[in-house]
């Protein structure tokens, strides 16, 4: 029977893949005038050059979006997470066209909306508190803000229901399911991109950047000096490549962070200042980004030379993020590889020739950016008197007067504050 059951799975699984289509080759997007300047190259090094200066081209425009502030990067962020949600929907489309299934298009762009418009909303009612307090119309969405989102998402699956026809019943949930894996990914992830933003910029730039650098220099390493095959479901990567990304990652984060953790603008919490409607990065600098000095352990100061280093404890921890960047942090590639050898397909899309889609360059950034979200709950952030500040403006003047003296009874009880005289 275990046989038979075996073979049963075997049947299902070539039947599944043999269910789908051929997906249309991505067509070649690298602009003339660098196939003119490459003409002559073989494709190897060809493709090494393109990589190379787009590379160059993305980073010089992610250093300016920096430049311009923490509201553009966010938009940035949707960007983004919109551009790979478009991306997986299209392959399912692709692969799926046949079937002509109704209104799945319109459905998987309906629940991001709806997605969006939960996960936004309470950004807006965690951050902007103090705005959402002057305006009435958005009170009332902040207060119903649950309620509503559940209700445009039971519009979406009842819509789902409705769009059910004969002998399209088991696609149509395979569908169904696909939008909301991918929804799951791109924009869960994204926000904790832009939670991990508002803790201050630091948090945001350093593990981007150590997943970069991971990217670039374990191709790097592996262009020059790969041999060893590292996993099957990538065949270009291996083992020299990877544990060439390693140390060149650590190292990177190490001194990155250096240079990061001296200015506010990166290390201070984002903070919406209603005043002037703008966000603003100025505080006094926690211990993470003050200078401290430690001891150099034993085995090291006979290397080194030294007994104690000067240094910013946030450098210890970008070691920590290094580390999942360098190690962890591919497997999401390796992920998104087999999801694209499941559906023959070599890209998620076309979009930054030599790279493939935009999905292709972040499939390690949203598995990095849930890492560093759960990193910073775990062990960094503490109680925030600023933002429960916030929480106690936006309650009604009983409410506060409440919450005053049962603070005022705890604070007499330990002793701190002594009880009041009456006369």
């Amino acid at each position: 029977q275990e046989v038979d059951l075996e073979e049963r799975l075997v049947d299902l699984d070539l039947r599944s893949d043999s269910d789908i289509p051929d997906v249309p080759p991505p067509t070649d997007s690298t602009p003339e005038i660098l196939k003119k300047a490459l003409s002559g190259l073989s494709a190897r090094w060809k493709n090494w050059w393109i990589r190379g200066i787009l590379t160059l081209a993305m980073i010089s425009v992610f250093f300016l979006i920096i430049y311009l502030g923490s509201f553009m990067l966010m938009l940035l962020v949707l960007s983004i997470q919109v551009k790979c949600y478009h991306e997986i929907i299209t392959i399912g489309y692709r692969v799926y066209h046949s079937y002509d299934l109704p209104w799945f298009r319109s459905l998987s762009w309906y629940f991001l909306l709806c997605v969006n418009y939960f996960f936004y909303g309470e950004t807006v009612a965690d951050y902007f508190a103090t705005f959402v307090q002057r305006r009435e119309q958005l009170q009332f969405l902040i207060r119903y803000h649950r309620f509503i989102s559940f209700a445009l998402y039971l519009t979406g699956f009842c819509m789902f229901v409705l769009s059910l026809v004969k002998k399209h019943y088991r696609l149509q949930f395979y569908m169904f399911a696909w939008t909301h894996v991918t929804l799951l990914i791109t924009v869960t992830q994204s926000h904790l991109v832009i939670q991990n933003l508002f803790e201050g910029m630091i948090w945001f730039l350093v593990p981007i950047s150590s997943v970069i650098c991971n990217d670039i220099t374990a191709y790097i390493f592996g262009f020059f000096f790969g041999r060893t095959p590292l996993i099957k479901l990538s065949p270009k990567k291996t083992w020299e490549g990877f544990i060439g990304g390693f140390f060149s990652t650590v190292v990177f984060g190490f001194i990155f962070s250096y240079f990061l953790a001296q200015h506010q603008y990166f290390v201070c919490p984002v903070e919406y200042n209603s005043e002037t409607n703008r966000f603003v990065t100025e505080c006094e600098p926690s211990e993470l980004f003050q200078m401290q000095k430690y001891s150099v352990p034993p085995l090291l100061q006979a290397v080194l030379g030294w007994e104690t280093v000067n240094m910013y404890p946030f450098q210890m921890h970008s070691i920590a993020l290094s580390t999942f960047a360098s190690l962890i942090g591919p497997f999401g590639g390796f992920f998104a590889s087999g999801f694209k050898r499941a559906f023959k397909i070599k890209d998620f899309a076309d979009t930054i020739p030599g790279h493939g889609g935009i999905m292709d360059r972040f499939d390690c950034q949203y598995l990095m950016a849930t890492f560093v979200h759960v990193y910073i709950t775990s062990f960094i952030r503490g109680p925030n008197p600023s933002k429960l500040l916030k929480q106690l403006l936006i309650l009604q003047p009983e409410q506060q007067l409440s919450v005053y003296k049962t603070l005022k009874s705890h604070l007499v009880e330990k002793g701190i504050l002594q009880p009041s005289l009456r006369g």
